[in-house]
């Protein structure tokens, strides 16, 4: 299987917005864009490695930008953009990748559709792929007057994703930053640096929606159609513990005195246990037996925490939010209500969320079924996500 790096440039100062920080810093629609652009590459599910390339002294925006999120360790830019550019494709050799999408985080709205058109013609055997948008208004060239009528037949406008064979285009790069100043100037694009070097390089239909973010005006226009791109899912667990010895149970990441424990691989947590599977199949991601596997030796006695905490990187890898959690807890005994609040607060500490999004119920079985007997507690848990609408 091919290796695929995403190359997402972010050195820039981006003054033309007329914002303080850079253009990539700021935020759209509740986050930066830069988070935006990261966030839609990782859930294309198309990259190995996603990896940015920073301007010198950005380094705590760019924290701020990517808390929660995994990803490599950023490049520091140069001063133009190709710079950047060579910069960031010789950092990534140590993943000996295939291919490399290098993208514009001022181009967030990343499509997943997009990426692998690009990839599959490629792997037909061109050195690269751009996507683009034809020409569709009439050109012209002058200065305050007409000068001439420039035909628009086989004219494209190019975007980014630019996807290439990853030799192919360092390479060229390295030529590139070996030409005069005024040769070097004239490649506004990493497909001119691939022409220049004689790559076979193929347009794939893009989008107008893939616009590049350059004025204050373009920043509210952003806002509206992220407003469009996001869908709300909703996920669901149910979990099931006996009780045995022991002399406390942990519910929702908090001991809970109590003359039995609960039976289990882990610490039994059978509420982050259900609240993990509900996060999971929000995604799509399968459920915790196959992330963690009961069979093996290494999670007998694991705080559950650490699951609950692997659901929602899952989720922020993916571009997710989490909305809301509810967990009902269904059992005769400990008495939840006495640690309700607390229960609420932990995991709104493990998901780094507000605790005004946790919801902790608790209610019985009037005595009937396994619960009703006391043999064990069973927890329902709910969520609600936002992720980047799916291809």
């Amino acid at each position: 299987m091919s290796r695929c790096i995403a190359l997402i440039v972010a050195a820039g100062s981006g003054s033309r917005v007329g914002r303080s920080a850079p253009k990539q810093y700021t935020p759209v629609a509740g986050k930066p864009m830069l988070r935006w652009a990261v966030e839609r590459s990782l859930a294309t599910g198309a990259f190995d490695h996603v990896v940015c390339v920073i301007g010198p002294g950005q380094e705590q925006l760019y924290g701020e930008a990517v808390s929660g999120l995994t990803i490599r360790q950023p490049v520091q830019g140069g001063e133009t953009r190709r710079a950047s550019v060579l910069y960031g494709l010789e950092t990534i050799a140590e993943f000996e990748p295939d291919f490399v999408s290098i993208q514009d985080a001022a181009r967030p709205l990343v499509d997943g559709t997009e990426v692998r058109n690009l990839i599959a013609r490629v792997e037909d055997g061109y050195d690269g792929a751009i996507v683009a948008l034809p020409v569709v208004d009439t050109l012209k060239r002058g200065e305050g007057e007409i000068a001439q009528t420039i035909p628009r037949a086989g004219l494209w406008q190019a975007q980014t994703p630019q996807l290439f064979r990853y030799g192919a285009i360092l390479e060229a790069h390295r030529r590139a930053a070996a030409l005069p100043e005024a040769k070097r100037d004239a490649l506004t694009d990493d497909a001119a640096v691939a022409e220049l070097a004689g790559l076979r390089v193929a347009l794939v239909a893009g989008r107008a929606e893939n616009f590049k973010v350059t004025t204050s005006a373009d920043i509210n226009r952003l806002e509206r159609l992220l407003a469009g791109v996001l869908e709300t899912r909703i996920g669901t667990g149910f979990d099931v513990h006996a009780f045995g010895p022991g002399d406390h149970v942990v519910l929702g990441g908090i001991r809970i005195p109590h003359d039995k424990g609960l039976v289990g691989h882990s610490d039994a947590d059978v509420a982050l246990h259900a609240l993990t599977d509900a996060i999971l199949g929000a995604i799509g991601a399968g459920d915790i037996g196959q992330h963690f596997p009961p069979s093996d030796p290494q999670w007998r006695g694991a705080a559950s925490a650490q699951f609950l905490r692997h659901a929602a990187e899952l989720l922020a890898q993916y571009g997710g939010r989490l909305v809301n959690a509810d967990l009902t807890i269904i059992c005769e005994q400990p008495k939840i209500g006495p640690h309700r609040a607390a229960m609420a607060a932990s995991v709104a500490q493990i998901l780094a969320v507000p605790v005004g999004r946790i919801s902790v119920k608790a209610t019985t079985t009037e005595k009937l079924g396994f619960t009703g007997r006391g043999e064990g507690i069973a927890v329902q848990a709910m969520v609600s996500v936002t992720l980047p609408a799916g291809d």
